[in-house]
């Protein structure tokens, strides 16, 4: 029986992440110890990402960089994850630094394929695991902080995204199994529930939409004392949602809704199901129902054939949407995509300038969104501290961990996992500072 030192270095999405716990879940199961130092590991795990051209690049320079531990402990690397589950037929024979090679779904198989590996044989392990069981999870967020995956998968078939490809179609988890696992995380401050399309929960499973009724149920875990959604997509949100985010206490006033775009020519290249004016509809009624709600998006500049004009409109649209927080990627062409083999494709200095103008205007909008809160308290989880600043660091219901900014603030006390009443003192574009009133701590 193996029993080794095991460590994990985790790239990509917040779903990745999760699987990445399974996986260490299934170190623990084993009774082996597990080190957050690399250098430390004799097996060492690399769970990847492959949705873009760079993340890919990524993946593959950190493997060649953590093959370097052999001179060291390290006896086996592990290569796991969305690169391997497209790609492991392309990377098998020439990566030979990786010594395992698992899918997205193989943590269950994890000490079956080292054991062959310790006998001497390089092993390509993914989705060599038939019927897979959720390991329990070990999580590599603050200990307050949790993500619930309730679905792998896609089902939108967007233009440009290798999704469908790499995860499948979209797979709703059986809600008991999901519910379950919620109450297996411990005591969870915020937990973030995520997939592809967190608004399509259920549907493939049950033959209806079942997403506000897991949250209900979710909701009345003791052990969960606050709800973030991420991943809704517009044409998915329902009045039924609406009025369980406006009526459930723990539900965080706070959507990410992706867009990708504006204007409607280009929503429709990407496959995408919205107009320019339906998104501003429900913006409309979403903040009717729930003023004080935070919106979050991302968009993707410079999609092929994406005129100068159609940039220009998209910068309108962020003064009219006037969202919370945005994320703006440049777009990047992916093989295997319909928008791969796509005419007037953009240059690449065209993309990275449009992108920067992006962020400009929206740098602008959140700048006039925080400038509200100075002089205002605010209800703030602390996760943690920031050294450099010599400061404690949390976040508002408007922010959501690592997309977001932050709420650094002075205290003469404060615990990780606990909220607090801040006196906001200032705001850049990005982040809030304050500090705690004299009878500060809420929970």
């Amino acid at each position: 029986m193996i029993k080794k030192k095991f460590g994990m270095i985790s790239l990509g999405c917040d779903k990745n992440r999760v699987d990445g716990e399974r996986l260490l879940g299934e170190v623990k199961a084993h009774g082996c110890e597990i080190t957050d130092d690399p250098s430390e590991a004799e097996i060492l795990i690399v769970n990847t990402c492959a949705f873009l051209n760079a993340a890919r690049k990524e993946a593959i320079e950190t493997v060649l960089e953590c093959n370097g531990y052999r001179s060291g402990k390290l006896e086996k690397l592990v290569v796991s994850g969305c690169l391997p589950e497209k790609y492991v037929d392309e990377l098998f024979a020439p990566l030979t630094e990786a010594d395992v090679f698992l899918g997205i779904n193989d943590a269950n198989v994890l000490f079956e394929a080292l054991e062959r590996s310790y006998r001497g044989e390089r092993v390509n392990g993914v989705r060599s695991c038939q019927n897979p069981v959720p390991a329990t999870r070990v999580l590599t967020t603050v200990p307050h902080l949790a993500y619930l995956k309730i679905a792998d998968g896609c089902a939108n078939h967007c233009t440009y995204c290798l999704i469908p490809k790499i995860r499948g179609k979209y797979r709703s988890y059986p809600m008991e199994d999901l519910v379950e696992e919620a109450k297996g995380l411990g005591q969870i401050d915020e937990l973030i529930l995520v997939a592809q399309d967190t608004t399509r929960y259920g549907i493939d499973l049950y033959g209806n939409n079942q997403f506000v009724n897991l949250i209900k149920k979710i909701s009345k875990l003791d052990n969960i004392c606050h709800i973030r959604l991420l991943y809704c997509y517009p044409e998915m949100i329902s009045e039924e949602l609406i009025e369980e985010i406006k009526r459930n206490k723990k539900v965080l006033h706070y959507l990410d809704i992706p867009l990708q775009h504006s204007e409607d020519r280009i929503l429709k290249r990407m496959g995408r199901r919205g107009t320019r004016q339906s998104y501003l509809s429900l913006f409309e009624r979403l903040r009717k129902e729930i003023p004080d709600l935070a919106i979050r998006t991302t968009f993707i500049s410079g999609f092929p054939s994406e005129k100068e004009e159609e940039h220009v409109a998209l910068k309108r649209f962020l003064g009219e949407a006037n969202l919370t927080n945005c994320g703006f990627f440049a777009y990047s062409r992916e093989p295997d995509t319909p928008a791969y083999g796509m005419a007037e494709q953009v240059h690449h200095a065209t993309k990275g300038r449009r992108v920067r103008e992006l962020y400009a205007v929206q740098a602008e909008i959140s700048r006039t969104y925080l400038q509200a809160y100075v002089g205002k308290t605010l209800e703030v989880v602390c996760d943690g501290i920031d050294y450099e600043k010599s400061c404690f660091v949390g976040r508002a219901f408007f922010q959501a961990p690592e997309i977001d900014g932050v709420v650094y603030f002075t205290s003469p006390r404060a615990e990780t996992g606990k909220r607090y009443q801040i006196v906001v003192d200032s705001a850049d574009e990005y982040d809030l500072y304050g500090h705690t009133e004299e009878s500060y701590e809420l929970t």
